[in-house]
């Protein structure tokens, strides 16, 4: 196997790899969301920050702006707790009191998003299926690399 061979396998590789762990995340998240809002506990929080995070702009890209909320809230059992969550309401702001959805066991955790499984499942859904595909490309242009190689070399009949 020559190095020309070997990065048509080692690429498209690492994107199997890349998408199989976005598409761990994605589930793990989701299901974390699910449950919170099926066996969680309820607080009220604070608002103690909004900002925006922006990411693209270079050359011909758009840019994508995700708005961020710093919530803090006080769990049953006493304990303070701060987090982030990104893709926040727009109409939150600075010291406003919202209700967010733990679990007590991970409080860290939280989220200020309402009950919406029918919402959380589709974008889920949509996640799973753009890394299913992405995998799937990968794994075809790896084969199809397999195949063309294999002609080169002779093992195959054309």
């Amino acid at each position: 196997m020559g190095l020309m061979e070997a990065f048509f396998y080692i690429l498209p590789g690492i994107f199997v790899v890349v998408g199989v762990l976005g598409l761990v995340k994605t589930l793990r998240r989701s299901s974390e969301i699910s449950r919170t809002w099926r066996h969680g506990r309820t607080a009220e929080a604070r608002c103690l920050r909004s900002y925006t995070r922006t990411s693209g702009g270079g050359g011909d890209t758009s840019v994508t702006t995700t708005l961020h909320h710093v919530y803090e809230f006080t769990t049953a059992e006493g304990r303070v707790v701060r987090f982030d969550e990104a893709s926040g309401r727009s109409t939150v702001v600075e010291g406003d009191f919202v209700t967010v959805y733990y679990l007590p066991e991970r409080p860290e955790g939280a989220t200020s998003q309402p009950p919406a499984q029918g919402k959380l499942a589709v974008g889920t859904g949509c996640t799973v299926a753009f890394f299913a595909v992405f995998i799937g490309f990968a794994l075809v242009f790896m084969g199809v690399a397999h195949f063309f190689f294999s002609v080169a070399d002779g093992t195959v009949a054309p």
